[in-house]
């Protein structure tokens, strides 16, 4: 049966994640050490102790997210037939097919993640999910509000739309969506505005980042959050990540593309159950599995 492996992004970390793999695996013992080097952080603290503060810091979390997610691939030994992940996600599913290396891409990472919490510092900005309106009445409403700027971020599932903007936007949409009748509408506990525009200078300092590490062909299709399509193409790969940070993650569109090309078997590889909770509500029939160790 075919299957894909799932890598979930900022919002599934919690304290005490990759614990209990870090203490069954010498594999995943290598792999968190390596990372403190590479880091120069004490990743494990703050992963397995906290506090919850530090670990939703974005230079932490995606970080973190991306070792966790990488070593439970590595434990399990699964061979997909398609890879994805949600935003950071992304990064981890690349490396997990051999796009990139283990090191090559925390190093990435770890300039997303410094870039991405600068510009999270820079102005006040803010995201929030939207549940139970289309999504076109949701893009309709983005487009209405004028007090700020707001858009489009994650298209979660069928009914769930994440958007993104300075925090004056994100408000008056959060109004509005309740408004339409929205069943909620909520803010995140994220400290930006993922996928927006707002992102353009954490891109631009990717960008280059990228360009400078040689993408290799994987070892099974990936679909980006960019355009939600199947592809192998590393030049691709490469100039989708880098439009990744700016752009919404198409998800759920991820899934239905998976599903219509085969994909029945999805397993959610990281801390926490967001994606196959995403997964049950579009694909019902689909089965969907969670390992964190």
């Amino acid at each position: 049966m075919s299957i894909a492996l799932l890598f979930p992004g900022q919002g599934s970390q919690a304290v005490g994640m990759g614990k209990a793999l870090y203490e069954k695996s010498p594999q995943a013992q290598r792999l968190f050490e390596e990372a403190e080097a590479i880091l120069g952080v004490p990743l494990r603290q703050y992963m397995f102790e906290g506090p919850a503060e530090m670990l939703k810091r974005t230079s932490i979390t995606q970080p973190a997210l991306y070792v966790h997610g990488y070593a439970v691939a590595m434990e399990r030994g699964l061979k997909p037939q398609a890879v994805a992940g949600h935003s950071l996600g992304e990064f981890t599913a690349l490396a997990v097919a051999g796009v990139f290396d283990f090191a090559e891409g925390l190093r990435l990472v770890k300039v997303r993640a410094d870039a991405m919490q600068a510009a999270c510092d820079e102005k006040p900005s803010a995201m929030a999910a939207i549940i139970g309106l289309p999504n076109e009445t949701v893009e309709a409403l983005c487009q209405e509000v004028t007090e700020g700027l707001v858009v489009p971020a994650n298209y979660n599932s069928p009914g769930q739309l994440v958007v993104s903007g300075d925090t004056a936007g994100v408000d008056a949409l959060i109004q509005k969506a309740k408004a339409a009748g929205a069943r909620l509408a909520k803010k995140l506990e994220v400290n930006g505005a993922f996928h927006s525009p707002l992102m353009a200078s954490a891109r631009e300092k990717l960008a280059a980042a990228i360009a400078a590490t040689p993408f290799r062909p994987p070892t099974c299709t990936i679909y980006p959050n960019v355009t939600a399509q199947p592809t192998t193409d590393p030049a691709l790969l490469k100039d989708l990540l880098t439009q990744q940070l700016t752009a919404p993650v198409r998800w759920a569109q991820t899934l239905q593309n998976m599903w219509a090309n085969g994909i029945r078997t999805f397993y959610e590889l990281g801390p926490g159950n967001v994606l196959s909770g995403l997964v049950k509500r579009t694909l019902p029939e689909a089965q969907a599995l969670t390992y964190d160790a």
